[in-house]
Order: structure tokens, then C-alpha cells, then sequence
């Protein structure tokens, strides 16, 4: 014969045994709070390296004697995600003060008047790349902070003319479409503790191979300590296995 249940009897026996573990009262004991299991802040950034071509970039990005690093090499190489974890890096250390972010806007010949929102907002698309390494050390919320802030600066080439870099990051991305005039201002922008990242590919310019101000630079440098010039190859992808054999359809 089975045994009926009282319900309401059983109910009220598991609220006195979860009371008494709980003597507040409180029957979501077992439940996650939300507040404390938000992404930990300021992530620790370590590089490891992938292949001897990332391991002398690394070694470039951090050596405090070299002022300006240049990485050139096919996409899926490492180029923008190890500059931009390299200026968490040195962020998070104190040994710079703000980060900078450039990159030429061709597609809408350098004017972002008439896009919507705020410069930062205006930006944000061609500088989303950089902005997702960003997020794998802080939360979004702290990135958004650090924007409004001035530590994180998003700016356009034709808003770097004039101006003195201090203390400062500066990474400039995709710039196998600048102009050798803008090559150079952005060059001369470079101040006291700053360091500067010129990232690009070659095979992936837009403006015209006779315009190219990163193949015009590169040309132009000889022997200097200060300057380091990293190249990569197709043997050097690591974003994914499937990226070298398409940039061999290329060839």
C-alpha cells in the first residue's frame, strides 16, 4: 500500500531544514550571483609566442630601446593581436600613460562628418579588431571607460596633425593604405616614452601600389637601433590552418 504524501507538510519541513543551514533565510543559497561572476578585470596579458618571427616582434614590442616597430606579413599572423596585447601590457605596467589607435579610413576618404554619433562612435568600425583584443583583458564596460577616459584614444590620421604623442601607444593598423605623406606625419608624431606600431600588409593595399606609404618608409629606412622592421610570412598564419592555403589561391 503507498504511503501518501502530505505536500504542504513537506514543504514546510524543507523550509525549516534550508533555514536552518541558512539561518537568514535565504533559499537561493545554491544560486550564482551574478555580480561576482562578472570576467575578472585587468587580465594578466602573457605572450606566447607561436613561431621564431612572433618571438622577435615580441621581442621588439618590448624592448624599451626601440621607438617604432613595423610588422608586415599576411593576415592571421599575429601582427595587430600582439601589439595590442603588448600595449595592455605596458598599460597595466605604468609605463605608459595612454593608448592610441589610428588607422586610414579609406573608404570614406578620411571624412567622418557625416557618419552618426560621436568620433569615437564614427571610428569604431575600423578599429573593432583592436577593440576585441582589448575585451579579452577588461570587461566592455571598463573598455567603454577607458575610451571616454582619454587612456584608450581612438583617432583618425587627419586628427593626428600637430599633435605631440607623450607616453603613449600608438598603434596604427592596415597601413599599406596610407599615403606617404601621412606615413610621415604619423611618424613625426612620436614623443618623449612613446613607442610606435605600424602594422600592414603589402598584398592587401587599396589605394594603389604607388601610394603605398608603407612600402615608401620601409624603402627609405636603413640601419637604426630605434627601428625595427618584423616581417612575416605565409609559413607564420596561426589564426587558422585554412588561411595559408587560400593566400596560396592568391599567388
Amino acid at each position: 500500500m503507498s504511503r501518501r504524501i502530505n505536500k504542504r507538510a513537506y514543504n514546510k519541513t524543507e523550509q525549516r531544514t534550508r533555514g536552518q543551514n541558512n539561518p537568514q533565510g535565504n533559499l537561493k543559497e545554491n544560486v550564482v550571483d551574478i555580480n561576482n561572476f562578472r570576467k575578472t578585470s585587468k587580465q594578466k596579458v602573457a605572450f606566447l609566442p607561436k613561431n621564431l618571427a612572433q618571438e622577435a616582434y615580441i621581442d621588439a614590442l618590448e624592448n624599451p630601446h626601440v621607438n617604432i616597430v613595423f610588422a608586415t606579413g599576411p593576415a592571421g599572423t599575429g601582427k595587430t593581436m600582439l601589439a595590442a596585447l603588448a600595449a595592455v601590457k605596458q598599460l597595466q605596467a605604468g609605463e605608459i600613460e595612454k593608448i592610441v589607435i589610428t588607422r586610414p579610413a579609406i573608404s570614406v576618404d578620411e571624412q567622418h562628418g557625416f557618419l552618426p554619433g560621436t568620433l569615437i562612435e564614427k571610428m569604431q568600425p575600423w578599429v573593432l579588431p583592436i577593440l576585441d583584443y582589448f575585451y579579452e583583458c577588461y570587461n566592455k564596460k571598463e573598455v567603454i571607460s577607458m575610451m571616454e577616459d582619454g587612456i584608450i584614444e581612438v583617432s583618425p590620421l587627419a586628427y593626428m596633425r600637430g599633435r605631440t604623442m607623450k607616453n603613449s601607444f600608438i598603434l596604427a593598423d592596415e597601413c599599406q593604405n596610407m599615403t606617404p605623406n601621412q606615413m610621415k606625419m604619423l611618424l613625426t608624431r612620436i614623443g618623449s616614452g612613446s613607442k610606435i606600431v605600424v602594422t600592414g600588409d603589402m598584398a592587401q593595399h587599396d589605394r594603389g601600389f604607388e601610394l603605398n606609404g608603407l612600402k615608401d618608409i620601409l624603402g627609405r629606412i636603413t640601419h637604426d637601433s630605434r627601428i625595427a622592421v618584423c616581417n612575416f610570412g605565409d609559413r607564420d598564419v596561426e589564426r587558422h590552418p585554412v588561411i595559408e592555403a587560400i593566400l596560396k589561391f592568391y599567388e
